[in-house]
């Protein structure tokens, strides 16, 4: 890992999460806007989840792609789209402060649906259209589509099993077409919007899950990398055993890997999908890097997470073959939980960074003392999966407050109100790199809360921006809380 050389600091926000009035933050001006506030701010990051193709509950954890990206995130008023629609496609909710992922992607695509037509491909076109993956996943796409959206063990065994015994897909070209030219936009959009932010002083931290979801490409035309039955179900499904978010463990019912296969290919699952990950972002967040030391095996057959088993993962020899093929790949941990010293063992075998989580770390009463901690670390004051830091604050017993607040006083860290004291704080820590949500930056509840861990739907995955305004003036005072803590 090639770590900053300079303490920085960066906002964490969903793509999501932007501002639009097409039902679902864009990579179009809106984004642009963002990435300006964030140079003008002195902040040096912008973190993102993940943006490909959303599976199962709209949860980007559950991909139908690792590489893929999902339409709902297309900019309808790009040039070319507006030029093959030959005007505006108009807007679906100006005033939307919650992302209407079914009504935003039903919409978009109706719009691409009358675009694609006047396509003409281009010789970028053709660049994009030889990637590996790009007509494999348009296939999985239309066959998809054909069968009303199942997943695809639910297929008929001419479209289930088509990676393997192959077939006429003369029927279904026109669909795989339509799909490949959705992911072109996606493709050329992105890069742009990397390339602005890349030429504003921005860099993006992407977010690479460590399983896939059973109902995706990757598994469709991969099976022999996962442990699966003869039809194609799960033989045993990841998650995390109880712990503080619920006592019931999470299922996250992802198909586990099949280690000892995917050591025999040298890993090139893993190196191909952290390869893309590498193009696309200019650092890559990891997540549930416990995983690669042990990971917690459910028979697919339980219905929680109660019962299970721990097994080892290959972590060094996968990371090994990682970091041959790919030596210049920024990467970034998700290193929290009840972790066992191999774990850590493992993150600093390899110097990467893992994360800081102040609702975790901070002890009320304890002297707060600026620049304590670990350098090679990055510093949240929550992350997606957490409270606000107002709503958890304000969660805690009235003598935890009260303590809480006069160790912030006695430091020097008060400042007002609890978002803004610990926003603080993480500008002040060791940690070479801090990055704070927007929700807390802005001081909101949990109305906010971008996802509660062991729960599914509504409203997870589900809020937004409505405009830039209230941040346009945070990040006026954020410029100077940035520049005083050396976060230049």
């Amino acid at each position: 890992m090639k770590n900053p050389k300079a303490r920085a600091a960066g906002l964490l926000l969903p793509l999501s999460a932007l501002p639009s009035d097409q039902g679902c933050g864009s990579m179009g001006a809106q984004a642009r806007r963002f990435v300006d506030l964030l140079a003008q701010s002195g902040a040096a990051y912008w973190q993102i989840l993940p943006i490909n193709a959303l599976g199962y509950g709209n949860s980007p954890y559950q991909p139908f792609s690792s590489f893929a990206g999902d339409p709902i995130f297309i900019d309808l008023d790009d040039p070319l789209v507006l030029g093959l629609l030959g005007a505006s496609a108009g807007a679906l909710n100006p005033s939307s402060v919650a992302v209407e992922y079914e009504r935003a992607r039903a919409f978009k695509l109706s719009v691409l649906r009358r675009a694609f037509p006047a396509f003409r491909p281009g010789t970028d076109y053709a660049s994009f259209a030889a990637l590996p993956w790009v007509r494999p996943y348009a296939v999985f796409k239309a066959f998809k589509n054909a069968n009303g959206g199942v997943a695809w063990p639910q297929w008929p065994r001419p479209q289930r099993d088509w990676p393997e015994l192959g077939g006429d897909l003369t029927p279904f070209e026109k669909e795989i077409a339509f799909e490949s030219f959705v992911q072109y936009l996606f493709y050329t959009q992105w890069n742009a919007l990397k390339a602005y932010a890349n030429q504003a002083g921005v860099r993006i931290i992407g977010d690479v899950p460590i399983y896939v979801g059973l109902d995706s490409q990757d598994v469709w035309a991969g099976r022999e990398n996962f442990l699966l039955d003869e039809a194609g179900n799960p033989t045993a499904v990841a998650g995390v055993p109880p712990d503080q978010f619920s006592a019931l463990g999470q299922r996250w019912g992802n198909p586990l890997y099949d280690w000892a296969r995917l050591q025999q290919s040298g890993f090139r699952f893993w190196i191909d999908r952290l390869r893309y990950a590498a193009e696309l972002f200019d650092v890559v967040r990891i997540d549930h890097f416990r995983a690669f030391d042990t990971y917690w095996e459910i028979p697919a057959s339980e219905p929680t997470a109660v019962r299970g088993a721990w097994r080892e993962a290959p972590g060094y020899a996968l990371f090994d073959a990682v970091l041959r093929a790919l030596p210049a790949m920024r990467v970034v941990v998700e290193d929290l939980g009840d972790l066992r010293p191999e774990t850590f063992a493992l993150r600093d075998h390899y110097h990467f960074p893992g994360m800081k989580i102040l609702q975790y770390t901070f002890e009320p009463g304890a002297a707060q003392r600026p620049g304590e901690g670990e350098p090679n670390m990055v510093a949240y004051t929550g992350t997606h999966d957490n409270q606000t830091v107002r709503s958890w604050f304000e969660a805690q017993s009235p003598q935890w407050r009260q303590s809480a607040r006069e160790s912030l006083e006695k430091s020097g860290f008060w400042q007002g109100d609890s978002s803004r004291s610990f926003v603080s704080l993480a500008l002040a820590d060791a940690a070479e790199l801090a990055i704070l949500p927007v929700w807390d930056l802005l001081g909101l509840d949990d109305r906010a809360r971008i996802n509660t861990p062991g729960t599914l739907g509504s409203p997870n995955w589900e809020w937004k921006l409505r405009d830039f305004l209230a941040l346009e003036e945070r990040l006026k005072a954020l410029k100077g809380e940035i520049a005083a803590s050396g976060r230049v």
